[in-house]
């Protein structure tokens, strides 16, 4: 109502003193006066609110926090509580993992990223107790595409390897948030061998193994190569489009060596 009490009050004044002209001035003085009372007194509870520290006694006050941030800021708060989980997976946040953040969001979200996100960020990253995984996630899988999900697994791996290079137990809560995410194994496997290479990582990025005859690897390739193209997020942000470009060069990077190494033509 802030912002109207000054024309409810002219009102009031010009028919409570006759219709008079010098009742309604009264009447609007005195609603501008509760206008800017009011005005005052919501800005000072609004820095009082973010000059507090956020703690809370449960992980449904966390959930109940989250929420009320993603009703302000909707998308990039589930960023930044499933980043939040990965930072602190292995109890330490690194600043190459904060820079990471910091970078991919403002590439993503432009002047929309505020520091008001990162106040987000750093409570979601204060709290001791244990972040509502199970929550945010199916959260995140009610609003989202599943190939928008993929993508944010990508994202999600590009923090861990921030400080360069992924931990098991970072590993272990990245898997955690995929199945959580609802993002099947084979998509899971496959973002991780982008990251996380051993002797069979080609063949896992395409989704098959090195028992898979010719014509089957093709036909993993075909499959991948539809599943991961960019336009699947072209209405996504630039960072997105980036790191669906990267994801899909890299299959097609892994399909050549595997064709290099088999001979196939």
């Amino acid at each position: 109502m802030t912002g109207y009490f000054k024309w409810i009050g002219a009102g009031l004044g010009f028919y409570l003193t006759g219709f008079r002209f010098f009742g309604a001035f009264f009447g609007f003085l005195i609603g501008t006066f509760i206008d800017n009372f009011s005005r005052a007194a919501t800005y000072l509870n609004e820095r009082q609110g973010q000059g507090r520290q956020q703690n809370f006694r449960s992980s449904q006050d966390i959930f109940d926090f989250y929420q009320r941030q993603t009703q302000r800021y909707d998308f990039p708060t589930m960023l930044l509580a499933l980043s939040a989980a990965v930072m602190k997976a292995d109890d330490k946040v690194m600043k190459s993992e904060l820079e990471y953040v910091k970078a991919f969001l403002q590439q993503q979200f432009g002047n929309q990223f505020t520091t008001n996100h990162l106040k987000t960020l750093k409570t979601f990253i204060d709290q001791p107790q244990a972040l509502p995984l199970q929550e945010i996630c199916s959260d995140v899988r009610a609003r989202t595409r599943p190939e928008v999900r993929v993508q944010l697994l990508h994202y999600l791996f590009g923090i861990a390897k921030a400080d360069g290079s992924v931990s098991q137990v970072e590993m272990s809560v990245l898997q955690q948030l995929a199945s959580m995410m609802g993002i099947p194994n084979m998509d899971f496997t496959s973002v991780q061998n982008m990251f996380h290479r051993d002797t069979e990582s080609d063949y896992k990025v395409l989704g098959t193994s090195k028992d898979a005859t010719d014509a089957e690897v093709k036909k993993a390739y075909r499959k991948m190569a539809i599943r991961y193209h960019p336009d699947k997020v072209a209405q996504m942000g630039e960072e997105y489009q980036k790191g669906a470009k990267e994801k899909f060069q890299r299959i097609q990077e892994a399909y050549e060596s595997v064709k290099k190494e088999r001979g196939m033509s």
